[in-house]
């Protein structure tokens, strides 16, 4: 069954893990969240969910602002040839829609099917932002506990600079 955004804070809270989440309308791209988003603080991302040439799938976990070159994405994280995932296969491992892609929605990932690549950059800022399981709010974490949450749900992120 696909988590709701409540089990998903029930999962922070189990964790220790604050975070503060801020509603707005829905946002579907980089550009609509800006506009949004008003002043909340630390990095704002975008998140690519990918699938090889192998079947592979992976998360690439970036800065809004970071240009990510497909064609030479597959050597920095040691993938076959890589394409966007499809969206009903998005459905299927992460439980979100297109517009809604997230690290969090790794907790409805259970057969830790993904791979999950955190690019530096982000990581570089205390505080980053992404929509809980859904475009009509952005939640707030610590980089740092962004990776206890990633490992709590049975997957270890790689963090690359891939940007």
């Amino acid at each position: 069954m696909t988590a709701t955004r409540d089990d998903l804070f029930a999962r922070f809270a189990d964790l220790n893990i604050h975070t503060e989440t801020r509603t707005h309308d829905p946002v579907y791209t980089v550009e609509q969240a800006r506009a949004l988003r008003g002043e909340i603080p630390g990095g704002h991302c975008k998140n690519l969910f990918l699938k090889d040439k192998k079947g592979a799938l992976w998360l690439i976990v970036c800065l809004e602002d970071a240009q990510i070159d497909l064609k030479s994405l597959p050597q920095k994280i040691g993938s076959a040839r890589i394409s966007f995932g499809k969206a009903d296969l998005l459905m299927e491992v992460l439980g979100v829609e297109p517009g809604s892609v997230t690290p969090f929605a790794l907790i409805n990932d259970a057969d830790n099917r993904t791979n999950v690549i955190l690019d530096a950059d982000l990581m570089s800022n205390e505080i980053v932002n992404f929509h809980p399981l859904e475009n009509t709010a952005t939640t707030s974490i610590r980089s740092a506990d962004l990776i206890t949450f990633i490992e709590s749900c049975g997957h270890k992120p790689q963090v690359l600079d891939i940007n």
